[in-house]
């Protein structure tokens, strides 16, 4: 902690005076300090997902109403025009989302064991589509023609998690990565958000891909309606190697 040994109610004190959002949280997201501090409250963003869906919660307000039916427009007009057969999603949680999506076959991928299982259980009798924990990927899965990340970057809080799971992504498909998520560098007073230039991410260490679109969110973020909008976007991907439609 490089001799740091203020009392914890200071830290807090601290932390509770830096309004991080905005601007403000763009000149603060880059010191060591406030992330450790950060640190020190969350248990970690898989602990606190595992956390929600063991108690009964849902993957939250994105999956549902009128921002789960804008997603699985998108999704399915896309499917269908790509001509997409194969598709893996990680970060497929409580299942809500997937349950308006039309792809030929589909694999599910989550760090929760409860999401998981309730996944499982929810389409067991559906044989297009696998669920699988993170951390049991069978080692013939194989690429796909699309990759998802749907809602998950802005909750990779640890630096760590974030650069394996971009890795991720990309190493698994084929032609197509979609990710709907905010793209742009910030903490946020939620222990469970913040936000990241995952664009960045892409042009720095992702070569073989280059941007193939945009989707602007018709419900943009809206304090007075938290649970019906939404600071996501669509941003498609292609790999330069692949054929263009």
């Amino acid at each position: 902690m490089n001799g740091e040994t203020a009392p914890t109610s200071s830290l807090k004190t601290f932390i509770k005076s830096i309004p991080l959002i905005g601007p403000t949280a763009r000149k603060f997201a880059h010191l060591p300090f406030v992330a450790r501090v950060r640190r020190l409250a969350f248990p970690g963003s898989a602990s606190f997902w595992e956390s929600v869906y063991r108690h009964g919660g849902t993957s939250g307000p994105g999956s549902y109403g009128r921002l789960a039916q804008f997603k699985a427009e998108v999704l399915n007009d896309f499917v269908r025009t790509r001509n997409v057969r194969t598709v893996v999603e990680f970060g497929c949680g409580d299942g809500a989302q997937l349950s308006l999506a039309k792809y030929p076959e589909y694999v599910g991928v989550d760090v929760s064991p409860v999401a998981v299982r309730r996944c499982s259980l929810l389409f067991a009798s559906d044989r297009s589509k696998r669920f699988f924990l993170i951390g049991a990927l069978p080692a013939d899965l194989g690429t796909f023609d699309l990759v998802l990340s749907l809602d998950v970057i802005y909750h990779l809080v640890e630096d760590r998690v974030f650069e394996e799971y971009m890795s991720r992504l990309f190493s698994f498909s084929l032609r197509y990565v979609v990710i709907y998520a905010s793209n742009y560098d910030a903490w946020t007073e939620a222990h469970h958000v913040r936000h990241r230039n995952f664009t960045a991410w892409i042009d720095k260490k992702a070569p073989k891909w280059r941007a193939a679109g945009f989707i602007a969110n018709p419900f943009p973020a809206d304090p007075l309606q938290p649970d019906e909008t939404s600071f996501a976007d669509f941003h498609f991907f292609i790999r330069k190697d692949a054929l263009s439609d």
